[in-house]
């Protein structure tokens, strides 16, 4: 039987309660067989991590433990150079059975700029995209984009079929949490309890991470 992988990328700089509860409702919602975390090491697009590769490894880890079908995959942090997608999907396709389906997960915002990314016009020939979307989410796609998803779209996310070349529109209200606030938080010596889980705090709290001096 082919396999159903979700992938949700991010620096995860650090992960909260709103990367992981979107991840799982997904994962739930389509019935995945695994949906991997994958901490990015340099991402392109993005300022560079506050803390370490390992740091936010380690988190990450602590926040899937014991939360199937959620998983780490730390391939993006193995590379010394920027983490760009195309190489992150060209790089599961040679470990995963021709058949096995790839979703790379992605918010609107992410989505609207996809013409800037890394070859991003091959990413389809690799997996299907999953669009979360807000309910106000804004923004308007270039033509491109546009053309793209008239052309690719699926309107149920359950209807996607084979290992890519698609795109599905998935509404989600997340929760208002952002790393941003969590380190502005953490910075000013207020707590981030409820906002991360507990092993995840310990460990930032342990290793004194994202203090005013950091």
């Amino acid at each position: 039987m082919a396999k159903r992988i979700g992938l949700l990328g991010g620096t995860f700089d650090p992960i909260h309660i709103g990367h992981l509860r979107s991840a799982l409702e997904v994962a739930e919602q389509l019935n995945l067989d695994e949906l991997r975390l994958i901490p990015s090491a340099r991402p392109p697009h993005r300022q560079a991590p506050q803390v370490s590769a390992a740091d936010r490894l380690a988190m990450v880890a602590l926040a899937v433990a014991g939360s199937p079908p959620l998983q780490v995959d730390d391939r993006e942090l193995q590379r010394d150079r920027p983490s760009y997608s195309i190489d992150t999907l060209l790089s599961l396709r040679g470990e995963l059975a021709a058949g096995d389906q790839l979703l790379l997960l992605l918010g609107w915002d992410a989505f609207c700029g996809l013409p800037s990314w890394h070859r991003w016009d091959e990413l389809l020939n690799h997996c299907h995209l999953l669009v979360l979307q807000r309910p106000d989410a804004g923004g308007v796609l270039p033509p491109a984009l546009s053309q793209l998803l008239a052309a690719r779209e699926v309107k149920d996310p359950q209807a996607l079929r084979g290992p890519g070349g698609q795109i599905a529109l998935l509404r989600q209200t997340p929760l208002a949490v952002s790393a941003t606030q969590i380190r502005h938080l953490l910075a000013s010596g207020k707590s981030a309890r409820f906002l991360v889980p507990d092993p995840v705090l310990a460990y930032i709290h342990t290793h004194g991470l994202y203090r005013a001096s950091n």
